[in-house]
């Protein structure tokens, strides 16, 4: 009886042992599951997650790194295309400046032209004028005066038909009492050009005509066609004739 009890105190005793070993593993490996590993012993090395492009934080230095990549060009690159462009603009800005230059000559002597062209036929045009005004205006009191100012306006074949006859001419006009008071009504050059030297200018003109057998004054209207000639630098009337 006493064996039997001792055997069953042994088992019990055994059963307890084993139960309190088997806590006691259980409760290290909790311990070490929270602990970590035992000191010395070298940890696993995690594997390495790369982040997914959803992620916010990563998202935005990718694109950096991207745009700047793509952004900066080739180190030789600025170096070969600048000087290109700075000659090609300096280029075309020469051209712009030479084409307005040249533009501006070519202005200003087609307006010199023109200027010295019509100061030549207005030149014609006066020394016609005047012409027909001092055939047109005598005073007895002065006849000698007046045709000394139409001689030395003429040349050539007008001055011949003058030349030799200041005296009967003279003569007629204070005996009779001629008194003529010219004036030019219009101008302009028939023909010729601002290179000529000579023109034809048709003049028409108006007189008011007294003398002693008519001491009222009576209008006279005349038509020439003037030819102005420069002779020696100097523009004369070389032909006057009286025209329909």
């Amino acid at each position: 009886m006493s064996s039997s009890t001792d055997e069953r105190a042994t088992d019990s005793a055994e059963q307890a042992t084993e139960q309190s070993s088997a806590a006691n593993d259980r409760s290290r490996r909790r311990a070490v599951r929270h602990a970590g590993p035992p000191v010395g012993e070298t940890e696993a090395p995690k594997p390495v997650v790369l982040a997914k492009p959803a992620d916010a934080n990563a998202a935005p230095e990718a694109e950096k790194v991207s745009t700047a990549k793509v952004a900066s060009p080739a180190p030789d690159a600025p170096k070969q295309r600048r000087p290109l462009k700075s000659l090609l603009a300096w280029g075309v800005t020469a051209v712009v400046v030479v084409a307005l230059v040249v533009a501006a000559v070519v202005l200003l002597l087609d307006q010199q032209s023109a200027q010295e062209r019509d100061d030549r036929r207005q030149a014609f045009v006066d020394t016609a004028r005047q012409t027909v005004l001092n055939l047109t205006t005598i005073h007895p009191e002065t006849a000698k005066e007046d045709v000394d100012r139409i001689i030395a306006g003429a040349s050539g074949q007008f001055l011949e038909e003058f030349q030799g006859r200041e005296d009967p001419f003279v003569g007629v006009v204070r005996d009779a009492n001629v008194t003529t008071e010219g004036q030019v009504v219009e101008a302009g050059v028939e023909n010729g050009s601002e290179t000529s030297i000579s023109a034809n200018v048709l003049v028409a003109a108006r007189t008011m005509v007294s003398s002693k057998e008519q001491p009222e004054p009576s209008p006279r209207d005349f038509r020439m066609r003037v030819t102005v000639s420069d002779v020696d630098g100097k523009l004369t009337a070389s032909k006057v004739e009286f025209v329909p």
